[in-house]
């Protein structure tokens, strides 16, 4: 897993969303790292977070896990978190969950 933080993280204009580009797997080998990665991105994060999930090629119930746990996280802090770009299977899988009702999606 692979993670790559945009501009601005809190150092420039603060209407510009923090976007936070994923690549890899989310599995049960990477899910405690990017929680902390993740974590770390609130803390300097914008009013919205987006994480981009264009390049993300596996998913499993600990990534989606920690998905559900940043978004309540960046809930009590006040920030939106929205994903972005997922593939059709992660599509599929946050459909079939039901997290996509919970788990807002930007184009």
């Amino acid at each position: 897993m692979t993670v790559i933080e945009t501009a601005p993280l809190g150092v420039a204009d603060p209407s510009e969303p923090t976007t936070v580009h994923l690549s890899g797997e989310i599995d049960i080998f990477t899910s405690a790292a990017l929680r902390w990665q993740l974590l770390d991105t609130l803390d300097h994060s914008t009013s919205v977070l987006i994480i981009d999930l264009s390049q993300v090629t596996f998913c499993d119930a600990g990534g989606l896990a920690v998905l559900v746990g940043i978004q309540r996280r960046a809930r009590m802090m006040g920030i939106t978190l929205a994903l972005s770009a997922p593939r059709p299977f992660m599509s599929r899988l946050l459909h079939i969950t039901g997290l996509e009702r919970g788990l807002p999606m930007v184009v």
